[in-house]
């Protein structure tokens, strides 16, 4: 599914990321873990086709991150440390919105945010704006929105981050709900 070769990335003559290499099987539910500023982010920015590597080569579902980064963008739904949400929207709204930026037709969108919304377990907050929402809600939407076009990856930066000990628990449920449809990063 993913395959990171030699992957570098340099900012000037400052070293982020020095020759990472790794695969990841479909299906697979991986963490990335290290230190503060240890290049986690920019290896995720990179897979995503956010950021292109000083050397090295990204594959994500045979796709190229380099030479096709639109197709990439296609398999990948990702969600940043700060979910990307509009305050003044709702969760159905903020959803649909997402949805058919990333190419879910009209025909289908309405299905599938219902079933964001059940998978994401938002559907008693589905009419609420998105500025009401708890951190532990709005984390769970930014997942949901990532998830909405039915991507190959999905790439979860500091899911947790911030989120008291129950939505801990409850966002790891959902993360492990993800594998039978998604490879998780």
């Amino acid at each position: 599914m993913i395959t990171a070769e030699s992957v570098s990335k340099y900012y000037g003559a400052r070293r982020a990321l020095a020759d990472v290499s790794f695969t990841i099987a479909e299906h697979e539910v991986v963490g990335f873990l290290g230190l503060n500023g240890a290049g986690k982010t920019t290896v995720l920015k990179i897979l995503c086709g956010l950021l292109i590597p000083s050397s090295g080569k990204v594959l994500v579902d045979g796709v190229d991150g380099i030479a096709s980064p639109r197709e990439l963008r296609k398999k990948i739904g990702f969600l940043p440390d700060r979910p990307p949400l509009y305050p003044e929207l709702t969760v159905r709204q903020m959803l649909a919105y997402a949805g058919r930026l990333n190419g879910v037709s009209d025909d289908k969108i309405g299905r599938r945010v219902d079933e964001v919304l059940a998978l994401a377990a938002l559907k008693h907050v589905a009419d609420d704006l998105v500025e009401w929402l708890s951190k532990g809600y709005r984390q769970r939407v930014g997942i949901a929105r990532a998830i909405v076009h039915e991507p190959r990856l999905v790439v979860l930066d500091e899911p947790i981050s911030g989120l008291d000990p129950a939505q801990i628990v409850a966002m790891r449920g959902l993360i492990r709900g993800l594998t039978d449809k998604h490879t998780v990063l």
